[in-house]
């Protein structure tokens, strides 16, 4: 009777176990909220979104306030425009602005709305006109290893002292 008390216990514990797991790969892949809450829909177009996916989420002061809905290509302008779900209860004025994020150093990205002091609120559907891109990684390396390389060549020529007077 004892080793079927045993078996039971470690069957629970196992349960137990594939339930964490299963809460982490849906927190890892931002599935874990299931909120159907009314949402409206905002718009944003960046030059640059970086490695912002679907279902990132949207935040302001720090609060997840919404969804990144969906990214797609404008074939006249060639901005990525990010549509967001926002929940209904929470509404930004017209000059608000939005800026791509990261979490942390090498973090996912997520989407950070500042509140402007516009009297009048975004309607629904409305874009946000005031956007900041992802910074990119790469690119500021690029920059910092290019400047690096700038400086190191001084541009006076090998052997010869910046401050030396030119022959006539």
């Amino acid at each position: 009777m004892a080793k079927k008390s045993i078996e039971i216990l470690v069957g629970g514990f196992v349960l137990l176990g594939l339930a964490a797991l299963l809460f982490l790969a849906l927190k890892a892949a931002n599935l874990a909220a299931f909120s159907n809450g009314e949402t409206y829909a905002l718009k944003a177009r960046f030059d640059n979104i970086g490695g912002l996916k679907p279902r990132a989420p949207v935040r302001s002061a720090g609060v997840t306030v919404g969804r990144v809905e969906s990214i797609t290509l404008d074939p006249q302008t060639y901005m990525g425009v990010v549509t967001l779900q926002v929940k209904q209860g929470v509404q930004f004025p017209r000059d608000s602005s939005a800026k791509i994020l990261t979490s942390g150093l090498l973090g996912d990205q997520y989407i950070g709305i500042e509140p402007g002091a516009d009297d009048k609120m975004l309607d629904p559907g409305a874009t946000i006109t005031q956007t900041q891109s992802a910074v990119v990684l790469e690119n500021l390396i690029g920059q910092f290893l290019f400047n690096k390389a700038a400086d190191a060549g001084g541009g006076t020529g090998e052997g010869t002292p910046a401050s030396a007077p030119a022959k006539p």
